[in-house]
């Protein structure tokens, strides 16, 4: 099983949030864990947001950015190409997504057509896994 994880759900790994349970039992059961380009900075912008929050230590934030950085090249990496950006304008028009979902979700659908295989896909927004349905991407069990 090839997971997918748009930034919300690559986020919970290391942030403990509701859901984070579910998402690393996915992640440890897929044979391979991707997510887009772009999710990178998404995850540090959010984890950076949640330290000027004061939700972490500077250590556990130091720890928690050193873990996400030391992972980040087990993950399939989806390169975000001129092709991918307007697929993702194509799907954004066509389900209301924003930006960065339309993007995630057009990375999920470029994958499954490059490797030929189902691929699970998990986010946290209502629209957005609508939308991954629609597009015919399985869903988590």
């Amino acid at each position: 099983m090839i997971l997918y994880l748009d930034t919300s759900s690559l986020v919970k790994l290391y942030v403990e949030e509701e859901e984070s349970s579910r998402v690393a039992d996915l992640v440890r059961s897929s044979k391979v864990t991707g997510t887009s380009l772009v999710a990178y900075a998404e995850a540090r912008a959010a984890f950076a947001r949640r330290f000027r929050e004061n939700a972490f230590t500077p250590r556990e934030y130091k720890r928690l950015t050193s873990s996400f950085d030391e992972d980040w090249d087990n993950y399939l990496i989806v390169r975000v190409t001129k092709g991918l950006v307007r697929r993702a304008g194509d799907l954004a028009e066509k389900h209301g997504l924003r930006g960065f979902d339309a993007i995630h979700l057009s990375s999920a659908v470029t994958l499954r057509e490059e490797l030929s295989t189902r691929i699970i896909f998990l986010c946290f927004d209502e629209k957005l896994q609508i939308a991954s349905h629609v597009e015919e991407l399985d869903q988590p069990a």
